[in-house]
């Protein structure tokens, strides 16, 4: 019979099994896009409608997110990672049923709604039970796992839907987590304590600083990366090699991980942060000086290592930042990230549309810097506030 004390603590789910949910996450969220033109053949819908139900999917995956924090907060993780499993099991089903406009853009939808729950939840988890190296060496396992789901989905669920159908992709994804939900099945967590802090928690001034960094972040790492495919295609290069070049992305990634192991035994996370801009700004740099294939690879790989080092290290602050209200921190951690996406895609759609993807990279390359300089000097503060608290 456990101790109180071991039964208020949280359980660790292993990092594999956090990865494998984080790896089909990635692989529901990225594996639309290489069948858009496959599914409006097949359906019949045309190329705007079948668009607007990849749209709908990551709005109510940004969307959600705030909600899934509080409710992760209230409720615990455990409950909400298996309610979240369990909406994607049956909104995959319906997708794979359905059959007309209206039906899919639903299925859709809800399922962008309930996956969008899984990856904030990974990350309050691993900030729950992991200090110290533990949790660097568990997020950046996390977001390897994560990158790899990116690439396969990237790589495969075109070929997939040639081959067979679409609606196979939509069935694997059930499959996948019906099967972990029965990986989970006796994980037990008690639920979070709600304290009088709480509820403020998330919104005081470090973490609103988090979430402005990840805003930046989510700038260049996200909304410039969306670039170098078809930078790739304008010069060029094939749509199947452009894919597979830009998938290079994941190797980044998945060769960082050990790197940030190594770099996180030497240095401190504030240092990281530095090393990992350093990858950002070379990277893009490299086709800021000449948008061809070989920058343009160099620049996906870059901003790879960067996530793995960069990014992973400000997941991290994220987690500890505000530990009463972490679940709902982390949520708005994500959403800034997604929000700052939208945002660098839309200030740069006049140059990409004028196929100046070198200005693009070269404005990546000097927002880099400022945004190294930025999340280092600000976690050097925080770190220093902690301290004399």
């Amino acid at each position: 019979m456990n101790s109180p004390a071991s039964a208020g603590k949280p359980q660790q789910v292993p990092t594999w099994t956090l990865g494998a949910v984080g790896f089909v996450s990635f692989f529901d969220r990225f594996g639309t896009p290489p069948m858009l033109l496959i599914m409006s053949n097949d359906t019949g819908l045309d190329v705007r409608q079948v668009v607007q139900l990849f749209t709908v999917y990551s709005l109510l995956y940004a969307l959600g997110q705030p909600l899934w924090g509080v409710l992760s907060d209230r409720w615990g993780r455990h409950i909400v990672l298996r309610v979240a499993l369990i909406g994607v099991v049956f909104g995959s089903i319906a997708s794979v049923l359905a059959s007309g406009y209206v039906a899919l853009l639903i299925a859709r939808g809800f399922v962008g709604l309930t996956v969008g729950a899984l990856y904030p939840t990974l990350l309050t988890l691993i900030g729950d039970t992991r200090i110290g190296p533990a949790k660097v060496h568990a997020l950046s396992d996390l977001l390897a796992y994560s990158s790899i789901g990116n690439a396969v989905a990237t790589l495969t669920t075109g070929a997939i839907a040639a081959w067979l159908s679409w609606r196979v992709v939509f069935g694997i994804v059930a499959v996948a987590c019906l099967a972990l939900l029965i990986l989970l099945r006796h994980v037990r967590a008690p639920r979070p304590e709600r304290t009088s802090t709480a509820k403020g928690g998330a919104f005081t001034k470090w973490p609103l600083v988090v979430y402005a960094v990840a805003f930046t972040e989510g700038v260049v790492l996200v909304g410039i990366l969306t670039y170098v495919v078809p930078a790739l295609q304008s010069v060029g290069v094939s749509v199947a090699l452009a894919g597979v070049l830009g998938a290079t992305y994941g190797l980044g990634v998945v060769v960082g991980a050990p790197i940030m192991r190594v770099l996180s035994r030497r240095f401190s996370r504030t240092q990281c942060m530095v090393w990992g801009g350093v990858f950002m700004v070379l990277g893009m740099g490299a086709s800021a000086l000449s948008a061809t294939p070989i920058p343009l690879t160099i620049t996906a790989v870059c901003i790879g290592l960067t996530n793995a080092i960069l990014h992973s290290s400000v997941q991290g602050w994220a987690t500890e930042v505000s530990p009463n209200a972490r679940a709902t921190t982390v949520s708005f951690f994500v959403t800034s990230l997604f929000l700052g996406a939208a945002a660098g895609t839309f200030v740069t759609a006049g140059l990409a549309d004028a196929a100046r993807f070198g200005t693009i990279f070269g404005i990546g390359a000097i927002a880099g810097l400022g945004i190294t300089v930025f999340a280092s000097t600000a976690h050097a503060r925080w770190v220093r506030s902690t301290a004399t608290s």
